[in-house]
């Protein structure tokens, strides 16, 4: 058995951040229910361009692997009763929605625990269900730019930046999907469930960490660096060679003085100026141009030779397309394939997550659902037949959408 084939989660999710975090949990293993809206075409990312088609994309088969889709309207009363049948049946109700929606569609701990005392109704919104902005929508570009992370991105004297990837989204998936484990864990134990409340806010804050705790107790602050340079390290940074760029990482000082060698300069190592970290931080305004010379004069793929065999961290600065087809990508089994009846097959990439001995990862993905797929099947599942699910249709629990009861694919 796969670790979470015990768990069953009721989602109700959309678009980055909660879907990213429970494709974690179902690959491995735990039942996963998207509940779509009818209302509004079912999970936004379904729609997001350039690959877009017949609503499916690959955005959102990036985030929806091994998940089922149950089509359904909470918010009629037909749609309300099968939504708790399910949460009888589940361990967690998982959202990420607006900080003041999970009350108004009652999916807190509050709303769900006459219906199951064991729930975990994990939420994880742009601003958490509590304070001043809770109210607030909250995305991504938004929380990197309040978190203070685009004023530490880019070159220095240039305009903030954001990351190139949508970095409080994920980390955000991961808190909830942590958040999520304990609060069934817990729920097991002590036979009482509980509301887990996350937010991208909090994720984003604290993500700051070291600078923040520098600046909130010594008053330091934090600053963009030149060629993403590490703020107290040097070097640590990206450098550029002859042909290319790559990243040279001196976190300890037994890698200072292999570099030296490397670089040809032993006296540099010898240099009061550059003798500790603390001394090369001082004197950074002297050692990176000078660095930056050196490097100049050869390829990068001579300079990782050199560094590689004398144990110094370093890389090149790949592309995305470098950094899929390198060696190690594949060795570590990285690239998922699912068969899709648009894409034919679509390359998307697994979970890091990992349990079990190396190399024990070779379990089939599934791609993501068509919405409402699993509608009969789910329903079935938990009792329901199909006189029952025709009346459930008549009553609106499926909205206007007639999804879900022909062979589930």
């Amino acid at each position: 058995m796969k670790p979470l084939e015990d768990i069953r989660i009721v989602s109700l999710e959309q678009y980055g951040a909660g879907p990213f975090g429970s494709m974690h949990l179902a690959e491995l293993g735990a039942e996963v229910i998207k509940i779509e809206d009818p209302s509004s075409g079912g999970d936004v990312g379904r729609y997001v361009p350039p690959y877009a088609q017949d609503g499916d994309s690959l955005f959102f088969e990036s985030f929806n692997k091994n998940k089922s889709s149950v089509l359904l309207d909470i918010r009629s009363d037909a749609g309300r009763e099968v939504f708790h049948d399910l949460v009888r049946s589940a361990d967690a109700v998982y959202s990420n929605l607006r900080g003041d929606v999970p009350a108004k569609l009652g999916i807190r701990y509050a709303d769900l625990a006459e219906v199951n005392p064991r729930i975990v109704c994990c939420s994880l919104t742009g601003f958490g269900m509590t304070g001043p902005r809770s109210g607030e929508p909250g995305y991504d570009y938004v929380l990197q730019a309040l978190g203070g992370w685009m004023s530490l991105t880019g070159e220095p004297g240039g305009a903030p930046q954001k990351a190139g990837l949508s970095l409080v989204d994920y980390s955000g998936g991961f808190v909830a999907a942590i958040a999520l484990l304990a609060g069934i864990h817990a729920a097991r134990r002590d036979g009482v469930g509980t509301d887990c409340d996350l937010s991208l806010y909090d994720t984003a804050v604290s993500l700051l960490t070291y600078p923040a705790t520098w600046h909130l107790t010594e008053g330091y602050t934090p600053a963009r660096t030149h060629h993403s340079a590490h703020p107290s390290l040097v070097p640590f940074q990206a450098f550029e060679a002859a042909d290319g760029w790559l990243v040279v990482g001196c976190a300890k000082e037994k890698f200072w003085q292999r570099l030296t060698v490397v670089l040809e300069r032993p006296d540099l190592a010898e240099d009061p100026r550059f003798a500790t970290f603390r001394d090369r931080d001082v004197h950074r305004d002297v050692l990176v141009p000078l660095l930056e010379e050196l490097f100049a004069a050869r390829a990068v793929d001579v300079w990782i030779a050199a560094m590689g065999a004398a144990g110094i961290p370093c890389a090149p600065i790949h592309d995305v397309g470098e950094a899929l087809t390198d060696p190690h990508t594949a060795a570590r089994g990285l690239v998922a394939e699912t068969a899709h009846a648009h894409w034919g097959t679509v390359r998307s990439l697994r979970s890091p997550v990992r349990v079990g001995p190396p190399g024990d990862d070779t379990r089939p993905a599934r791609s993501g659902p068509a919405m409402g797929e699993h509608t009969r099947s789910v329903l079935r599942g938990i009792g329901y037949d199909d006189e029952q699910l025709a009346a459930l249709r008549d009553a609106g629990a499926f909205g206007t959408h007639d999804i879900g009861f022909g062979e589930d694919r």
